[in-house]
Order: C-alpha cells, then structure tokens, then sequence
C-alpha cells in the first residue's frame, strides 16, 4: 500500500469520527442555549419586557453558547461532506453547503439581536418599555420560527437526498429525514419548541455514525493478525 493509499484510509476513519464529535457539540450548545432562552423570555411578545431585567444573565449564558456550537456546526458541515468524496453530487452538494450556511447564518442574526437589545438595556434600563423591544422580538421570532427552520429543512432534504445516491446511510435513516424535513418545512407555527428538532436530529444522526464507526473498527481489528493488532 501507497502513500497516497495510506492518507485516504486515515481519513476515511477520522472523517465520521470528526463529524459524529462535532455534531454532538452543536447538538449539545445549540439545544441548551435554546433551551434557556425559552425558558427566560415571555412567549407573549407584548410583555413589558421584564426579562431583560429579571433573566439577563441567563440569557447572556445562552447566548455565550451559540458561537462555539455555530463552530461545532461548520465543522460538521465540512467533514460529512468530506465524507462523499468523488460521490459527490455537485448540485445536491451545493443546496446542502448552502442551506447549512444559510441556517447558521440566521442563528447568528438571531442571537446578534438579542445580544444588542441586552446591551442596549444595560446602556439604559428605560428601554424596556420602548416598542422597538417588542419589534426585535418579533424579528428574532420569524428568523428563528421560520426563516432558520425552513433552511434547517432544506438542509435535511439535500443530505438524506446524497445519502440516498450515494448509500453513505441506511436507506431508513434518509427517508425518516425527509418525513422530518417536511415537517420543518410545511410546519406553521406548531409549537416554537419546534426549532428544537433540527439539533436533535444532528444528534442522533452523530451518535449513530459514532456508533457505526466503532463497530467498523472493531470489525477490522478482529481480521487483523495478532501482530498487527500489537
């Protein structure tokens, strides 16, 4: 064996391992980060913005997270794609690159606004009972609740559609993925709790290549030679 041949097999092993990793991180973050603001703002846009007063600090924990699973999120971009090597559809490829940045980007925009209104609120407790609190909320509710969820379904759509080509995963695993892309795209409004599905989803599918990857490994090492396993 080559060389060339060598570095292939290397990354053949650490790709679904990097991705299983990076996909549990964002998972992880992402869904706590959720999690606690959910739990901190009003459902009710009209409140008097109270919040900002009363849950700051715990929303500033959650949003300290998003950046570090917006990282864990690109890294499992880039090695499940990596996974496709020449396989790759190109097309399919490009909706499931684009569709993943957009959605990250979203989240960011989201997290960039309340992040500014809790600043803003520092700079002057006033402006709790400014309208432009309930108008940000809004904001940060149809790019969170619509926006990032229509792309998070996209996103769905496109790898369950390379994993079909290309038989990465179980044919089971790509047609679950379309029932709960159409979830997230047809979906109006069902319950914001919602948002939630898409890193769940990112979850089990990390653990299942996780777990696959350790068994294939554990395969290969049983067909060694005990002076090769040494």
């Amino acid at each position: 064996m080559n060389q060339g041949q060598d570095e292939e097999s290397v990354r053949r092993v650490n790709s679904p391992r990097a991705a299983a990793v990076a996909g549990i991180l964002f998972a992880i973050l992402y869904i706590t980060a959720q999690v606690l603001i959910r739990l901190s703002v009003p459902q009710s846009a009209s409140d008097q913005g109270a919040w900002l007063a009363n849950q700051s600090h715990v929303i500033v924990l959650a949003l300290s997270l998003v950046p570090f699973a917006g990282i864990a999120f690109l890294w499992f971009i880039g090695v499940v794609r990596d996974r496709f090597g020449k396989h790759e559809d190109q097309l399919f490829a490009t909706v499931f690159l684009g569709s993943g940045l957009l959605y990250l980007g979203l989240v960011f925009i989201a997290a960039a606004l309340a992040g500014g209104l809790l600043a803003s609120y520092a700079a002057n407790p006033q402006l709790q009972s400014d309208p432009i609190v309930t108008y940000s909320r809004l904001v940060m509710s149809q790019i969170t609740n619509i926006y990032s969820l229509r792309m998070a379904g996209v996103f769905m759509t496109s790898l369950a559609t390379l994993w079909m080509r290309t038989r990465v995963m179980p044919r089971w695993v790509s047609i679950l993925t379309y029932l709960l892309a159409l979830l997230m795209l047809l979906s109006i409004n069902l319950s914001v709790w919602l948002t939630l599905l898409f890193p769940v989803w990112v979850f089990a599918i990390s653990l299942m290549i996780l777990i696959e990857n350790y068994r294939g490994r554990t395969r290969s090492s049983a067909n060694l030679p005990e002076v090769e396993k040494i």
